[in-house]
């Protein structure tokens, strides 16, 4: 079944997604261990070095419901799209989803882009619109969430698309599922979140 998903503005470009043009990257030990406080402040280690649902962590704090825009979703075969390396772990063909995150009233929070097992995407994502955290809890699915890498990088697509001026910071990170890899995701975070999780970088 194909789903035929219209761009929302003229900033996005399905035919691509929006990685960072990194300033700075750091591995799965830096996730680990976490990153000083004058680079990266507590509040945002939590949200991007943490293995909670994002979707969920967002609408604690905005206090609304965190919807979906889906504006891609591309068959991409064996192609390995510049996604993180992670991707060969998730068997292909394979299919890329592109997502803006907001809150109901229409603020964009983060952009993320996912890679699936193209048979497995009507399994586990049901509702396409639902985000990807609450489509797997209705299937009650145990996962867990191993970040494998975190970007703080410029990208002007996401500087319109969010009206804020970067740097901004991003990961990514796999979902397993029964001791498998189930997708690759790659979430980059508006620095409007600085409303309430505050300043990115704590100074002395």
């Amino acid at each position: 079944m194909t789903a035929t998903f219209k761009p929302t503005d003229s900033v996005i470009l399905p035919a691509s997604w929006n990685f960072l043009s990194p300033v700075w990257q750091g591995n799965d030990r830096d996730v680990q261990q976490g990153l000083p406080h004058s680079q990266l402040a507590p509040t945002w280690q939590l949200l991007l070095l943490g293995d909670g649902s994002p979707t969920r962590h967002l609408q604690l704090l905005t206090g609304e419901p965190t919807e979906v825009d889906v504006i891609d979703m591309s068959a991409i075969g064996f192609d390995h799209d510049n996604a993180p390396d992670a991707i060969e772990m998730v068997p292909g063909p394979r299919l890329r989803r592109q997502v803006w995150l907001r809150t109901a009233s229409g603020q964009r929070l983060a952009y993320a882009t996912s890679w699936w097992e193209q048979s497995h995407v009507d399994e586990y994502l049901q509702n396409r619109s639902l985000p990807i955290w609450a489509s797997l809890a209705r299937l009650r699915t145990e996962l867990y969430r191993d970040v494998k890498g975190i970007c703080y990088g410029d990208s002007s697509v996401l500087e319109a698309a969010f009206e804020q001026s970067g740097p901004f910071w991003g990961r990514h990170y796999l979902f397993w599922h029964h001791g498998q890899p189930l997708t690759v995701i790659y979430e980059v975070f508006s620095p409007y979140l600085q409303k309430y999780l505050g300043e990115m970088q704590l100074h002395d």
